[in-house]
């Protein structure tokens, strides 16, 4: 079939997909609490045929077409869940669950995926293994995130993949372009807990204190270094400290203070010496001040890193879909993380981004945020560009 065929076929379903992604926008859920999601996902492909398994990695689905006599396997990936947001979009198809939204568009990349199916399943022209992945939890934030428990569950040994891919949507782009990445494109995701024991006392006689304090106060600034000093400048580190605790009378110093840090890099190596120079200068500042530290250094998501062989096909996938002009062959990396990661350290592939709209427009509100909504005029060329890149691989 023709790009224009594609495209047809497509949007001969356009409206029922709207209509499901917005079913779906009206009953969010939790990560690993997406059990209507997984219900409504593998009826549609048992009904269209495809074999189902459920309950990887909780309420993950798998959704698996095999047709000719090829030997290539293609993974193609989507997420399910929704994040504890209260939604303030004022459209009829807002949120029913109190202060759970989809605020990052993962009802649409369901429905992106879940139209390919149906399509493929109807058209089925190609010759190999198509292996569906609905994950559940890719915004849970820690390495015991969806992802992993799928892989944990065999998702890999049960349905190896030559490929994987998987597209999320980026407001802040014009909606409908196609933005790719060879190498590293989202930063790994790390969070450390840091808490400051000193002795506190009256506030009129600090000299009989070990304040917690400013020894806090010194350790914030002291770590605004590890990133101008310690780390190359032609690599990306980022050092926050979002959260810093302590006290509750202005005359008591308190016996203790408490931080929290996010913590992200593209490179590994850069990676083991944030966490190498957070912890020597942790306990370096507290012991100048008297007090101790402890740290709880948790790391959470990898770097998220592209395969170049995958990357180049599916950039030639997205040109011949919508066109050279609206594709961005090697965009700029980003620091937000996301835990397909953990699939790319598995299996060759590739993440792209689809543009969901710029400036005033429709569809240009930051993603976790109550005005965010998923641009439905991608539905058409997400599931296109699924369909056209499965047709294409699976030869």
């Amino acid at each position: 079939m023709t790009v224009q065929d594609t495209l047809q076929a497509v949007r001969a379903h356009e409206d029922e997909f709207i209509a499901l992604r917005r079913d779906i926008h009206q009953h969010p859920e939790l990560p690993f609490e997406e059990l209507r999601t997984s219900d409504l996902v593998a009826a549609r492909l048992r009904d269209w045929g495809y074999h189902v398994e459920r309950g990887l990695g909780g309420t993950g689905v798998v959704g698996q077409l095999q047709r000719g006599d090829g030997t290539r396997t293609l993974g193609l990936r989507a997420d399910m869940d929704a994040l504890p947001i209260q939604e303030a979009t004022g459209l009829q198809y807002a949120s029913r669950n109190q202060g759970v939204m989809h605020a990052c568009g993962h009802d649409g990349h369901t429905a992106m995926l879940l139209a390919a199916a149906k399509v493929l399943a109807e058209q089925g022209d190609f010759s190999g293994t198509l292996n569906l992945i609905f994950q559940p939890a890719e915004e849970y934030g820690t390495s015991d995130c969806g992802a992993v428990r799928m892989i944990n569950d065999g998702l890999f040994d049960k349905y190896p993949c030559d490929a994987i891919f998987s597209m999320h949507n980026m407001p802040g782009w014009p909606q409908g372009h196609l933005i790719f990445r060879e190498g590293p494109m989202m930063a790994s995701s790390d969070k450390v807990y840091i808490t400051l024991v000193g002795h506190g006392g009256h506030g009129a006689v600090p000299h009989k204190t070990a304040d917690p304090v400013v020894a806090a106060a010194s350790l914030v600034m002291a770590l605004q270094t590890v990133v101008s000093r310690n780390v190359d400048p032609l690599q990306t580190a980022v050092v926050t400290v979002g959260v810093l605790q302590s006290g509750r009378a202005n005359n008591v110093i308190p016996d203790s203070a408490y931080l929290e840090l996010s913590v992200r890099a593209l490179d590994s190596e850069v990676r083991s010496l944030l966490q190498q120079r957070i912890t020597e200068i942790a306990h370096a500042q507290a012991q100048s001040f008297g007090v101790k530290a402890e740290i709880d250094y948790r790391r959470g998501y990898a770097a998220l890193v592209n395969s170049k062989d995958e990357t180049d096909f599916a950039r030639q996938i997205g040109s011949e879909l919508v066109g050279a002009e609206r594709v961005v062959l090697q965009a700029p990396p980003l620091t937000g993380s996301e835990d397909f990661a953990f699939m790319l350290e598995k299996c060759p592939g590739s993440y792209l981004l689809i543009g969901n709209g710029d400036g005033d427009k429709l569809g240009a509100c930051m993603v976790h945020n109550p005005g965010y909504d998923f641009n439905d005029a991608n539905l058409a060329i997400g599931a296109a560009y699924w369909t056209l890149l499965a047709r294409r691989y699976l030869v």
